[in-house]
């Protein structure tokens, strides 16, 4: 099993003092209090107090010897989203370094697990963009992950294999792009105890089973290397290390073996005082040992882009078994385990060092992160994801330049990857490449050392053959940009010719409708289109050249149809034109209109009147009369006073007729107050239409809109007076759409 450490907060304020000053030490100490005291009525799935996993999150930051406001966060990364406070709050008590910290990683904590692929790449996504932002964020989410998968025991299953799986994609990757070997390792194996416990327990106990044979094998092989450096007078350190348990399981399944048949589960580490130091014990291994072709790695010279440096050689060692030997110096060793967090490791007069700079190397990561969503605007998540898992979270091949500059890509990678990592206009002018001074094609496979030169033509341009052989996501998505670009072009100018085809027709003219600023109002009404982007639409057939047309003429079409009314409500209402008719009582509304009869009346939508209401009437060319409560916004404007008539209730007691009018009901939020209202609605109204319900942003307040089917106004007043009586309801209003 993964055995891991529980601190107490004197562990932790412990490991704070051996390299914070008190001041700083004394902040660290009231985030812990503070800390305490608003989650003290807590406890986690396992029944501890809540307290203990920010003691925890905040121990392994502080083993990493962050700084004071990266420790600190990892005591309040949870007050604001599980306690009442906010981060206002946050910021008044401890900074607004501190502040901005928590804040970023409650944003994170709103990033749920999910089923659906598509959303969960959306949310990762959302999660490495955010922490991208700030290298502390991530150290304290690191750091909040490992102890939740040092817990996971207390969830259920499904819950264990999703955030297994989630850590074993996203979390060890990232720890492992940030050199931090000591949480990658742990993560890893973690995440495979829970996804796949039967090969786990067996790996384990087979190591169990195994120990002494190893741990003689170690011991004979230190000897050896003890004898070989003995006339060398050098200061170092040696020692054997154990594979862990999930690399073991991915040897296995890659070179397709049984336990029994790998000879390299154990390494040797050599410690040495300085880099001359480093080659001079490789000198001595290769001496005592063959080494095998092919598995020496100079990791000195080509640094890792995570920083890691080491030297690697495999050699056949004692019993003619296959050795892993790792020489380094001390200082190269704390970036093994520690990674990026080594370098902005807080010491004593220099917290310079957490702050962060985009511009630096060592946040190379991040900056590709940011690089490939501003690259993959047009791309969807699930393309973004690959993108980053791909390109960024997989074995990597060190490429240089003739100049000396080092670049590192996926296994697997072409020159043509390389191309487009320098520069997109490089990668789309490329016509074949130079590998250590040998010309070679775009599409042959790169191998850790070659130094690489690109050769380009201005009338180059990508072909479609190149997204079959590119590794790289980053490559294959600026070539398909490319071509969308191209294509792009033609649709933009295959729209226009459409668009302007139908206003000809529809007898507009084009250079009047189609300007730059028409059609930027128009494509704001269309998804955000610009105005090239709604002409590109009509061109490859996602919006039609009618509808856009429609909207380009739409207010001018307007002012001609209302000319138009002008004039026939004019005609209309003239002495010539309405026939003195005998007065009558619709049957279907109840409307009385005096000295005229046979004419089309209905109640109007957005008011909804019903019988005892103030009510007028509003004439409409072929559509009769629209019958609107007298308060009604629509009829009090200038423009439809002319138009409006007198009109009355035939019969306002008249119980044959059922009328529909909608009614908003404002109460505070609670358990149970919907129901209420319901109820309430049930026994007084003659029947009930649709209802819908609107929480406040703040979740204290609820507006319910629904629609009353009643007799008459009065009906209405008791029903709406009964409903001011529910408990929590403080408002009770007609509505009007």
């Amino acid at each position: 099993m993964v055995k891991t450490k529980n601190f107490t907060i004197d562990d932790v304020i412990e490991m704070c003092r051996s390299y914070m000053n008190e001041e700083h030490v004394a902040i660290v100490k009231k985030a812990y209090d503070f800390a305490e005291y608003v989650h003290r009525d807590q406890r986690r799935k396992s029944g501890e107090e809540y307290i203990i996993h920010p003691i925890q999150v905040a121990g392994i930051l502080a083993e990493l010897k962050m700084d004071p406001d990266t420790v600190s966060s990892g005591f309040l990364h949870d007050v604001v989203e599980d306690t009442g406070v906010t981060v206002g709050d946050v910021e008044v008590l401890f900074g607004s370094d501190i502040a901005y910290i928590v804040d970023g990683l409650t944003k994170l904590s709103k990033v749920k697990y999910v089923a659906h692929k598509d959303e969960l790449a959306e949310n990762h996504r959302k999660m490495l963009l955010a922490m991208a932002k700030d290298l502390r964020i991530i150290m304290v989410k690191l750091a909040d992950r490992l102890h939740n998968m040092r817990t996971l025991d207390y969830l259920a299953p499904d819950r264990q294999q999703a955030i297994s799986n989630e850590t074993l994609e996203i979390f060890a990757p990232l720890a492992d792009r940030l050199g931090i070997s000591a949480i990658k390792w742990e993560l890893e194996d973690l995440s495979f105890l829970y996804l796949k416990p039967k090969e786990y327990h067996k790996i384990a106990n087979l190591m169990d089973t195994k120990r002494g044979e190893r741990e003689g094998y170690i011991n004979e092989a230190i000897e050896a290397v003890n004898k070989s450096l003995a006339d060398l007078h050098l200061d170092y350190e040696i020692y054997g290390r154990p594979k862990h348990i999930y690399s073991i399981y991915k040897k296995m399944v890659t070179k397709n073996k049984q336990f029994d048949e790998l000879y390299d589960l154990l390494a040797l580490r050599v410690i040495t005082q300085n880099v001359q130091d480093c080659y001079a014990v490789l000198g001595a291994v290769h001496t005592e040992w063959r080494p095998i072709p092919g598995r020496f790695k100079d990791y000195i010279a080509s640094p890792k882009k995570n920083l890691y440096q080491s030297l690697h050689t495999t050699v056949i060692g004692p019993g003619g078994k296959p050795l892993e030997i790792q020489i380094r110096t001390e200082q190269m060793h704390q970036i093994a385990e520690f990674g990026v967090a080594a370098h902005w490791a807080y010491k004593e007069g220099e917290t310079d060092q957490v702050k962060i700079d985009a511009t630096g190397k060592k946040l190379d990561l991040f900056r590709e992160i940011l690089e490939i969503q501003s690259e993959s605007e047009d791309v969807d998540a699930n393309d973004f994801m690959a993108t980053v898992k791909g390109d960024l979270f997989s074995d990597r091949v060190y490429v240089f330049t003739p100049m000396g500059d080092v670049y590192d890509l996926p296994k697997g990678s072409v020159p043509l990857d390389f191309a487009y990592l320098v520069h997109t206009e490089v990668g789309n002018h490329a016509i074949g490449a130079k590998r250590n001074g040998k010309i070679i094609t775009l599409d042959t496979p790169l191998e850790n050392g070659d130094i690489l030169e690109i050769m380009t033509a201005t009338q180059a341009k990508p072909s479609h053959d190149w997204l079959d052989f590119v590794k790289t996501n980053r490559a294959r998505n600026k070539i398909r940009r490319y071509f969308k670009n191209q294509e792009k072009e033609e649709d933009v100018e295959h729209g226009r010719q459409l668009l302007e085809e139908y206003l000809i027709d529809k007898k507009f003219d084009p250079k009047e409708f189609m300007s730059k600023e028409a059609l930027a109002k128009v494509g704001d009404k269309f998804k955000g289109f610009g105005p090239g982007e709604i002409l590109a639409a009509i061109g490859y057939g996602e919006l039609s050249p009618q509808s856009v047309g429609n909207r380009l003429t739409e207010d001018y079409r307007k002012k001609l149809a209302k000319e138009k009314q002008d004039q026939d409500l004019a005609e209309m209402l003239s002495s010539n034109n309405i026939p003195e008719k005998k007065s009558s009582i619709d049957d279907n509304t109840g409307i009385y209109i005096e000295g005229i009869d046979n004419l089309l009346v209905h109640l109007a939508h957005c008011c909804m009147p019903v019988p005892g209401d103030p009510i007028v009437g509003y004439v409409t060319q072929g559509r009769g009369v629209t019958v609107h409560r007298a308060d009604c916004p629509n009829v009090k404007n200038n423009n439809a006073q002319q138009r409006l008539i007198e009109v009355f209730w035939g019969n306002p007691d008249n119980r044959n007729v059922l009328y529909s009018t909608d009614i908003e009901i404002y109460a505070y939020n609670r358990e149970g107050v919907l129901k209420d209202i319901v109820q309430e609605l049930s026994i007084l109204a003659k029947g009930l239409g649709n209802i819908s319900a609107k929480i406040s942003s703040d979740d204290k307040t609820a507006t319910i809109e629904t629609t009353v089917k009643i007799y008459n106004h009065d009906s209405l007043r008791r029903i709406m007076e009964s409903l001011k009586k529910v408990p929590d309801v403080y408002d009770v209003k007609r509505a009007n759409k």
